[in-house]
């Protein structure tokens, strides 16, 4: 663009000492680290009042173009959007060259102001000193303003960073939290032997399981499933937990465990969420299995001979209702070598590159084939199974396995 005005020499040297110290004022507001909105205070001050320009209006791009600053005008400009005429410029232009409506006449000059051959912003300018219109004086302006708005940028995701790193650590302890939730050990005795093998789909998970003793002769175990994932799964499990511990130092009664639960995970839950489950009490000495399948996949019970039961009786999920509709605790005898296995649906709803579920009747198959392979080795092998269903499926959910082998 043409140079419409000459500064002398003392115009220009005053101009230069205005350059000057409206440059180190932004440069101590970026080192101060202080909020974008200051900065876009001390960026209009420095334009208006170090270099003497009287009309501004500055618009970033923030996923969309933003009125961020503006100064001596009688529009509203942050309810103003820019036209087109004006954000696919490049290089400082005047205003009278481009076809757009009166009220962007009120500045003389528009200057991009860009970085990496990105627009980042669009400085508008008007009723300045006659000498500031020269192209050294505008690419001044142009300078300082991408000084400013790239220290922003640098900022913002600075604090992206710092945000994802305080997120990445939250989730950090709220997997070691939900560790914690898992039993330090299971029974391998003269009755039982019991294993379980858990495969989040994500740093958190919402499976769970559980052994707990109640006296010398009978224990509780269970798994559980809570509806989502992540740190809001994860704090309802740990709510399940430890209300399921609590209500077992008071009493054993699956009708009443399980109820206290139901409203517990009601009154506790965030949006929708709840929990399917299956808990079992077993007696060492009468060999009886009382349980309640709250809504859960059926665990397989297979039998010596190869047969089996799915263990499907009980209730709807927890949480659901403020009242469970419907409850029954069914006690069954529990044959000597019969093997249980409890999972959740990441188990079954694998499907294959022909969008086959996985299923129930394939794992009720594979248990009949493999039913003499040691507990271990057993989960080891349906994981396997799993991955070589569809060797490109991945995982869409927590894969939790437990197993119950009654001597």
């Amino acid at each position: 663009m043409a140079e419409s005005s000459t500064p002398n020499i003392l115009q220009e040297l005053n101009l230069k000492k205005l350059e000057l110290s409206a440059l180190l004022e932004i440069t101590q507001a970026i080192n101060e680290n202080l909020p974008e909105a200051a900065l876009y205070k001390i960026y209009r001050f420095t334009l208006l009042a170090q270099l003497q320009i009287s009309r501004l209006v500055l618009y970033v791009h923030d996923e969309q173009w933003e009125c961020k600053a503006d100064f001596g005008t009688q529009q509203d400009f942050k309810k103003q959007d820019l036209p087109e005429a004006i954000t696919s410029l490049k290089e400082i232009t005047y205003t009278s060259k481009l076809q757009v409506d009166k009220k962007w006449r009120a500045f003389e000059i528009v200057i991009p102001v860009l970085h990496n051959g990105k627009v980042l912003a669009f400085v508008m300018i008007g009723k300045m000193q006659p000498f500031y219109t020269n192209v050294e004086a505008l690419n001044f302006v142009q300078t300082v303003s991408n000084i400013m708005l790239v220290a922003i940028e640098n900022h913002k995701m600075a604090r992206q960073r710092l945000a994802q790193e305080s997120i990445r650590r939250e989730i950090e302890i709220a997997r070691e939290v939900q560790a914690m939730l898992f039993p330090k050990a299971l029974p391998n005795d003269k009755d039982v032997v019991i294993h379980a093998s858990y495969i989040p789909h994500s740093s958190i998970g919402g499976d769970y399981y559980d052994y707990i003793e109640i006296d010398q002769d009978r224990f509780l175990f269970c798994i559980a499933d809570v509806s989502g994932k992540g740190v809001p799964a994860s704090l309802l499990m740990s709510n399940f937990q430890a209300g399921l511990r609590t209500i077992l130092r008071q009493t054993s009664d699956l009708n009443t465990v399980v109820s206290e639960l139901n409203n517990l995970i009601y009154r506790n839950a965030i949006a929708e969420k709840f929990i399917t489950s299956f808990m079992g009490l077993y007696n060492r000495k009468t060999r009886e299995l009382c349980y309640v399948n709250a809504g859960h996949n059926s665990p397989i019970l297979l039998f010596e001979n190869n047969t089996h039961q799915l263990l499907n009786e009980g209730c709807t999920m927890l949480g659901a209702f403020d009242v469970l509709p419907f409850m029954s605790v069914t006690s069954i005898d529990v044959p000597e070598n019969s093997t249980l296995l409890c999972y959740t649906d990441g188990l079954t709803e694998v499907f294959d590159e022909d969008d086959s579920e996985f299923g129930i009747e394939r794992t009720i198959n594979f248990l009949q084939s493999h039913r003499f392979l040691s507990s271990k080795m057993l989960h080891l092998q349906l994981l396997r199974e799993i991955n070589l269903y569809n060797e490109d499926a991945t995982l869409n959910d927590d894969i939790t396995l437990l197993s119950c082998r009654f001597k």
